[in-house]
Formats: structure tokens, sequence, C-alpha cells
């Protein structure tokens, strides 16, 4: 973290290596982004990190109209790892078309708007929102409570996928990247699913379903009970399922859960990611996402790997 204590924006590094990939449709100048809820909109971290500079920026899950978000407290420490309930707390989609997203689109940045709701409906009308807004791309968070099921998570049942996705194909003709949960049986079920709907591209992992305890007080650590799990705990999970999702589907794939540094990026994509998310490590380091954009471009001049693309389902056996 060189430099940090100084907090200047830090760029990637020169280098002869193509590093552009092609996610579903959006051109990435770089295989590397932001995890969505790790980075805001990227105004909080414009003292350390130069926006443009990045592959995208992923923005936090934002909703029609704006989320309170769940009881505190609603993060803890795990080893390896965090738990978090935030609840997909947001001001809703004007604050975001107002004041974050013109702030990417001033600085050149790539945005992704990562897209939430409560109903197949308010999915709709958030990219509908959006459509007149500087957006390069959506992802779908379908890890929401599903009002119309009951408050079954949208992303665990292939028939709420596909009308989720449907819809929100119908809505746009910009990149739709689904997100999906790891929080099923059988995670190509769901990608296929995503996949025959509309998608361009997959993101995965998203959080795993997790608890912490405090046995002094023999209560939660967290006030809802159960939060999501992330960092390097979950890197495993999240490697294995972006090889069976690789091997599942024909769309490029955005790989996340538990990256650092960067070989586990450079990891990911032998397993079939064209581009990966950086979450977490951004809490622990600021300068991570630029450190692993500079870190695969050297890894690739040490191979003599010319173009990044290379590396995309290179895996051996």
């Amino acid at each position: 973290m060189a430099g940090i204590e100084n907090a200047l924006p830090l760029a990637t590094a020169p280098t002869s290596v193509k590093m552009a990939v092609n996610l579903g449709g959006l051109a990435m100048k770089n295989p590397v982004t932001t995890a969505s809820g790790t980075f805001a909109a990227g105004r909080e971290y414009g003292d350390f990190v130069d926006a443009a500079s990045l592959g995208a920026v992923t923005t936090k899950g934002v909703s029609l109209n704006g989320w309170e978000g769940n009881a505190s407290p609603r993060i803890a420490e795990t080893p390896s790892g965090m738990l978090n309930s935030i609840g997909l707390q947001n001001p809703g989609v004007a604050h975001l078309k107002e004041h974050d997203l013109p702030w990417l689109a001033e600085r050149g940045a790539t945005a992704i708007v990562n897209v939430s709701g409560h109903s197949f409906d308010e999915y709709v009308q958030v990219i509908e929102a959006l459509e007149d807004a500087p957006v390069d791309a959506y992802e779908v968070n379908i890890s929401c409570p599903n009002v119309d099921a009951g408050g079954m998570t949208i992303g665990t049942c292939t028939d709420s996928v596909e009308a989720v996705v449907s819809r929100c194909r119908a809505a746009t003709k910009r990149p739709l990247i689904v997100k999906l949960t790891p929080n099923v049986t059988d995670v190509t079920e769901i990608a296929r699913a995503a996949v025959s709907a509309g998608a361009d591209a997959l993101s995965l992992i998203n959080t795993l379903l997790g608890m912490a305890v405090d046995a002094e007080r023999r209560r939660p650590q967290l006030a809802r009970g159960v939060g999501g799990l992330s960092g390097p705990a979950v890197k495993p999970v999240a490697l294995r399922m972006v090889w069976e999702v690789h091997k599942a589907v024909d769309v490029p794939l955005l790989g996340m859960g538990g990256i650092s540094n960067a070989t586990d990026a450079v990891e990911f994509m032998l397993a079939g990611a064209t581009a990966v998310a950086v979450g977490t490590a951004n809490f622990v380091n600021p300068h991570a996402t630029v450190e692993i954009i500079d870190g695969i471009a050297q890894y690739c001049e040490r191979h003599g790997i010319e173009d990044v693309q290379e590396l995309i389902g290179a895996l051996e056996w």
C-alpha cells in the first residue's frame, strides 16, 4: 500500500500486455471492476483510486426508492472474512442519477449499476429510470427477497430467475449481467435459467449465508442473526462455482469471492472468468483494485502472455 498515507489517486502502470476484455458487450480496458457494496459509487475512494483506470466501477445496489437497510449491529469480522447484513441500504435511483453517475462520467469511468428490487416490477422500474443516464451496463442482483413470491430469494428458483431476467432484458439493450447467489443446490441450473432469459453475462458469487455468535453474551453478533460471508474464506467455493458455470454456459463470467491480490484474480480467470470483481479487499487496502490490475499484467509479462484473454478458461489438467 505504498503512498496510501498521502491519499493520492493511484492509476495503473503502463504495460505491453493487451489488457482489454469484453464482458457480454461491455468493453473493459482491463479485467478488474469493484464488487457491488464495497466501493459505494466510487466517489468515496476518489482520493485513493483513479476510477477511470479500472475496467469498470460497479455501484452499490440501487432500488427505486431509498431503503433504510437492517438494524445494527450489521457487520461482524470472522476468520479470513467478514459477515454483513447491511440490507442493501441505499438512497434510491434518483440520488444515484443526480449525484454519483455524473461524477463517474466526468472522470471517464466505465459504470456498471447494480440493480436491486423487492418485486419484478421494481427491477424494471429502476432500469427504466436509468436508461437516460450514463450507464454502461447493469448488474441484476437476484439475491433480493421477492415480495411477489412470499419473500423467497429470487435467485434460488429458476422460474423467478427467468421471470425477472426476461423483464429486465425487455427493458434495455444495454449489457445485462446477472449476479448469482451461491446459496443454491446447483448453481449451473440458475446460470442456465438466467442465460435462457437473456443475460449477456453472469457474475458470481454473491455472499454465502453465514452466522457469528457471541458466546459470552449467548447472542448472535448480527442483529438479524445471519448475514453474507465474504473475503478470502469464500474463495475456494467461488472458484469452484465459476469453474462449474464456465463449463455450463457460453456467456462471459465476472468472477468474485475473496480476491485479495493478482494471483487470486488470475486463478479466477484460469477457472473461466473473463473479468473479476474485487470486494472485501477494498476495505483492507483502498488501492487493491489498481494493484491487482498491475499484478495481472506483471503475471502475463512473466509468462510470455501478450493478451490477458489468453488466461480465460486456460486451466490445465
